[in-house]
């Protein structure tokens, strides 16, 4: 008897801790990697700095000086502009193609849903570069091809020069990589629902326009939900593609953003508090819009 108390204070011991002990590796490398660093990003925004290691406490001033500098509202605005054309342009073009490619009647839909998709595996920078290529003044493709159609307005568009087609261009460039990976969602959430509702849609006298609005919208909705969701979190952290593009910020500043922003005064500048500043309100902002588009969408009252 007494040779088996310690064995049972051992497997008592096993039996009260060892979930916490498999949780250990995972909750250290949280704690490490992310809460940290994340509180880390709190202090440092409270300082001034000047180079690594130089730095001065400055309490909230970053937060107010970042408030009334105009240069970081028009970022701001170049993302909002960013986020509405890509969100108004993306979603439904890439249902559109989602529906078409979902059709029997389309020869190679195999091949055409890899072509379509494969644009989203290049990443940002190397999308950047062929649509420098793409987007060039006079000898550009879209700028021949805008001479062919509408010879009025010629192949003299400059898209990287001018600041009234910074944005058009950039969206354009966002659209041609996204589209794929959209449509991907949007062909499974399609596949999903249910055909017997279309057949008795169809047999209730429900046109193709009611049946889209009645019957795949109801069904595609958590998917349209989350891409929204998703595709506004991309643009508002939109960085590589611009700055890629124009080789910096574009002309007057019109392919800056946010996070361009931030990059400009944390990376260029060296002042790493005020950077750290600049990405705590992009948080704020980020959250704020997350929760109203699924507020609007109803994706709260679910939880």
């Amino acid at each position: 008897m007494t040779r088996g108390t310690p064995r049972q204070r051992l497997w008592s011991l096993q039996h009260r801790y060892s979930a916490y002990l498999f949780v250990l590796p995972f909750a250290a490398v949280f704690c490490a990697f992310f809460l940290y660093p994340l509180a880390q990003s709190v202090v440092l925004s409270l300082f001034r700095s000047v180079g690594p290691r130089q730095s001065r406490f400055v309490g909230l001033d970053n937060y107010g000086f970042l408030l009334r500098d105009p240069l970081f509202w028009l970022s701001v605005a170049n993302t909002v502009l960013f986020t509405v054309l890509f969100l108004i342009l993306q979603v439904p073009l890439s249902l559109g193609l989602a529906m078409l490619l979902n059709s029997e009647r389309i020869w190679f839909r195999d091949v055409l849903r890899f072509a379509f998709f494969a644009s989203y595996m290049v990443g940002n920078v190397f999308v950047a570069v062929i649509f420098m290529v793409l987007l060039a003044q006079r000898t550009g493709l879209v700028n021949r091809a805008i001479a062919g159609v509408l010879p009025s307005v010629g192949s003299e568009i400059n898209w990287r020069g001018d600041a009234r087609f910074a944005m058009p261009a950039v969206v354009l460039a966002a659209l041609w990589l996204s589209m794929g990976q959209a449509m991907i969602y949007f062909l499974a959430a399609l596949q999903a629902v249910d055909r017997d509702l279309y057949e008795a849609a169809a047999v209730d006298g429900a046109g193709r326009w009611a049946r889209f609005r009645h019957v795949t919208l109801p069904g595609i909705r958590p998917v349209l939900l989350y891409l929204v969701l998703v595709g506004t979190i991309y643009a508002l952290q939109l960085f590589e593609l611009p700055y890629v593009f124009f080789q910096g910020f574009g002309p007057r500043f019109a392919g800056m953003t946010v996070v361009g922003y931030l990059f400009m005064n944390g990376f260029l500048a060296g002042d790493i508090g005020y950077a750290a500043a600049a990405g705590w309100v992009l948080f704020v902002l980020i959250s704020i819009v997350a929760f109203v588009q699924l507020k609007a969408g109803g994706a709260t009252r679910e939880f």
